[in-house]
């Protein structure tokens, strides 16, 4: 008896790892830029900030949550109703010391990766879970991030003025 409910409940776990597994296959993915290639490759996102779509979450810039770049030279598009659109230089470079100064929360630059894991561009952020689901096979949704600034993860974070 002991070995069928062992098979039982050997086939059941099985069942369910199969079943997520084809459940995440609708949802893009994010894999961190290794500490080598970070510094280089955000130093080329502004420098060629003008070959990207760039976007970013939050209320206002001194509270973004996070950046993210699509690259204009591709046929794939990263989409999000809450996401706002950044046009200039000034206000890139201001977004990316913003998400830098999160200090508490480690914040790392991210490739972002789609079905058969193409890649749809790069996010900067620093705190809360990324997802970006698949509307098709050249489409990324990205839902809103949250920002470390409303979070009371870490009480010694400093607040910045919110007015």
């Amino acid at each position: 008896m002991k070995k069928y409910t062992y098979i039982t409940l050997i086939g059941t776990v099985l069942l369910l790892f199969v079943s997520g597994c084809a459940w995440l296959r609708g949802y893009g993915k994010v894999r961190v830029v290794s500490s080598q290639e970070e510094k280089l490759i955000l130093e080329q996102l502004k420098l060629n900030w003008q070959d990207y779509t760039i976007y970013y979450a939050g209320l206002k810039v001194g509270t973004a949550a996070g950046v993210m770049f699509d690259p204009k030279d591709d046929d794939k598009t990263l989409a999000g109703d809450t996401w706002i659109k950044v046009e200039d230089k000034d206000t890139l470079v201001e977004l990316i010391g913003v998400i830098e100064s999160y200090i508490y929360f480690y914040p790392r630059l991210h490739r972002i990766l789609g079905p058969n894991d193409q890649f749809f561009g790069y996010l900067f952020y620093a705190w809360d879970y990324p997802v970006f689901k698949v509307v098709d096979e050249k489409t990324l949704y990205a839902y809103d991030l949250k920002s470390p600034v409303y979070s009371e993860a870490d009480p010694g974070l400093l607040w910045r003025d919110l007015n």
